[in-house]
């Protein structure tokens, strides 16, 4: 099982290869995540105006979205795109990719965050002089953010692990160089070491996730 599933000799040969998609799959991650924030952080403050020319087509995004599968949306944009003469990168065609789709996501999660402080929060943030985007920055954000803290690591979770699906468009992260090597070694171990790199690398993540959700649990007793 070892000789066939962990063999010594291919695990030092191809080693250098799935450290480099390591290194792809992290920066990736460190692209794709701040992105999703960062749109899901601007649908979230879209989504506190009520007015009906914001409200529905923001909603229609959002499902949109959040039902179109991850996967077909990346195919789309690295396949489609060339026929309307913008032809992107695998790493761009990610990046924008998982901008949209964890976006929405991440927005939901905002929003909840958002609607779970009292909205007298604002009024008294008002009242001290603050204008109304400040009082959403300074007062709001930040408990609102604490109080989905735990939803936010388990999306981000799931979002690296959706970063393995840039192997699909030759994007060279951890998945891909560990498919290269098996092309190559005919062996499934690298398949195998790539699978226990992803679990050293998420699961302090794993971890933190589940002593703040035991947190949260213990607080509201």
């Amino acid at each position: 099982m070892i000789e066939t599933f962990l063999n010594p000799e291919i695990i030092a040969a191809i080693w250098p290869i799935v450290l480099a998609g390591l290194w792809n799959t992290v920066l990736l991650s460190l692209i794709v995540v701040p992105l999703g924030l960062l749109g899901g952080l601007m649908l979230a403050l879209l989504a506190t105006i009520h007015h009906p020319l914001v409200r529905w087509p923001l909603m229609a995004w959002v499902d949109f979205f959040r039902a179109f599968p991850p996967l077909v949306l990346l195919v789309l944009l690295f396949a489609g795109l060339p026929f309307a003469g913008l032809e992107l990168g695998g790493f761009a065609c990610v990046a924008i990719a998982f901008f949209l789709n964890t976006g929405a996501y991440y927005g939901e999660i905002f929003r909840a965050g958002i609607d779970s402080v009292p909205s007298g929060q604002i009024e008294a943030g008002r009242s001290t002089g603050l204008s109304r985007l400040q009082a959403m920055t300074y007062i709001v954000l930040p408990q609102a953010v604490r109080n989905v803290l735990p939803d936010l690591l388990s999306n981000t979770l799931e979002v690296v692990k959706l970063t393995s699906l840039g192997s699909v468009v030759a994007v060279p992260e951890l998945l891909f160089q560990a498919r290269q090597a098996q092309s190559v070694t005919y062996s499934p171990t690298p398949i195998v070491l790539a699978a226990i790199v992803y679990f050293l690398l998420l699961w302090p993540l794993v971890r933190l996730l589940s002593r703040l959700e035991n947190r949260a649990l213990a607080g509201r007793r």
